[in-house]
């Protein structure tokens, strides 16, 4: 059975770090591209960051620069560190994995809850 495993959540109060990790199950084949996306409360998830198999990164605008992605390949693994934590970036966090044809999947995690006092 496919899974995303995330862990790292809590509460943390505001210009605190948290790293956030997802580990895929060893019957997911490597995924092109991992990634991060987050909602809050009545508003539509969005993407955080996202990394492509060759190390590619991607930011939105309001965690560039506070944020950071990795992947660790041979673990099947994608890691969020972020810092400077405002309590704005409060949202339940998924990882994504992607992979295009042949083996085409979009899994995703059942999400951790990232909470950031003021």
């Amino acid at each position: 059975q496919v899974q995303l495993v995330e862990s790292g959540g809590g509460l943390v109060q505001a210009g605190g770090s948290l790293r956030l990790s997802c580990v895929g199950s060893r019957s997911i084949v490597s995924p092109n591209a991992m990634g991060w996306y987050r909602q809050a409360p009545g508003q539509q998830r969005e993407l955080v960051a996202a990394i492509t198999s060759g190390g590619n990164t991607n930011y939105a605008d309001s965690v560039k620069g506070r944020f950071t992605i990795s992947r660790d390949n041979a673990k099947n693994t994608v890691y969020l560190q972020m810092n400077s934590l405002k309590p704005e970036d409060t949202a339940v966090y998924y990882c994504n994995f992607k992979r295009s044809p042949p083996i085409r999947y979009d899994y995703w995690g059942q999400g951790t809850q990232v909470t950031v006092s003021s």
